[in-house]
């Protein structure tokens, strides 16, 4: 059997190439370039991008189960978005879906930036998952909450100046460990006990900003001191880094949102029901990637 991971240099596609051939699988991953992919040994590296339809015959041969990260994002509207399609007609059996909490939200009006982007995600993720359902096909949905990975935007004031710089050092969200999620894929790409569900998966409680500074110097043994911003500090900064402004007044609600309580998602025990373990606390995943933290020898 042929597993084609998509997305497989990714924070959550390396571990979940890594979970299939430490299962003894054998591993289809679509690169764009195959030397710069720096995957295990015995995978099968195949060039194929979601916007070049003429390259998916060769990605998608002999491939019985696919892990799809999201294309949405990544692809123009104009773009050929048949390669669902195209997988089921070449004999596709089964996907595992890579989706977001977001895609288990109700819809809304939510006029403000916060409302709009999580509105744009749902529609996004769920629309994937609907095209992906629509095949007949076998299909379990994994949908993460926020990444602990998202601090690795922090990474290099860390290992030049020790200070992470942000609005809202009380603001936080359950931030899930890539590595459960990447589990959680796996065991639905290999068993068939996960068929036809849509799981969400979070860490196992609220770290704020400053507990994630916190924990991230404690993994790399510095004095991390986080530096709160105002809003409008924080947005002058951003939009000097070369954010756009709307991104920008997204982030400042989206943190806001999280102030007092877990934000729009609080966290579940999904991944816990599941493997009968507790999830990767933040403190887990700073140990995991200190060395992302660490100053260049």
């Amino acid at each position: 059997m042929t597993i084609l991971v998509t997305g497989a240099t990714g924070n959550i596609g390396r571990r979940v190439v890594d979970g299939l051939v430490g299962a003894g699988q054998r591993v289809r991953a679509m690169v764009r370039d195959p030397r710069a992919a720096h995957l295990p040994d015995g995978v099968e590296l195949v060039r194929g991008d979601f916007e070049r339809p003429e390259t998916w015959p060769d990605v998608l041969d002999g491939v019985e189960r696919v892990y799809l990260f999201p294309f949405a994002y990544h692809v123009p509207e104009s773009a050929d978005l048949g390669f669902v399609e195209r997988a089921s007609a070449a004999g596709v059996r089964r996907f595992v879906v890579h989706s977001a909490a977001a895609a288990g939200f109700a819809p809304s009006d939510d006029p403000s930036a916060l409302g709009r982007h999580l509105e744009e995600e749902r529609a996004a993720h769920r629309g994937l998952e609907l095209m992906v359902e629509a095949t007949g096909k076998e299909w379990t949905h994994v949908r993460p909450g926020l990444l602990a990975a998202n601090a690795l935007g922090w990474a290099e004031r860390i290992r030049t100046e020790r200070t992470v710089r942000e609005p809202y050092g009380r603001s936080g969200y359950p931030l899930v460990h890539e590595a459960d999620v990447a589990e959680v894929a796996v065991a639905a790409l290999l068993t068939d006990d996960h068929l036809g569900a849509a799981y969400t998966i979070t860490g196992p409680a609220k770290v704020t900003q400053a507990e994630q500074a916190a924990a991230i110097g404690a993994a790399i043994g510095a004095d991390v001191r986080f530096e709160e911003l105002t809003p409008a500090q924080a947005r002058a900064q951003w939009l000097a880094d070369g954010c756009p402004p709307d991104v920008a007044d997204w982030l400042i609600e989206l943190l806001a949102d999280a102030l007092d309580g877990p934000g729009a998602l609080p966290p579940t025990g999904t991944y816990e029901e599941l493997t009968g373990r507790p999830p990767r606390a933040f403190t887990r995943w700073a140990r995991d990637h200190a060395a992302d933290f660490m100053e260049v020898a």
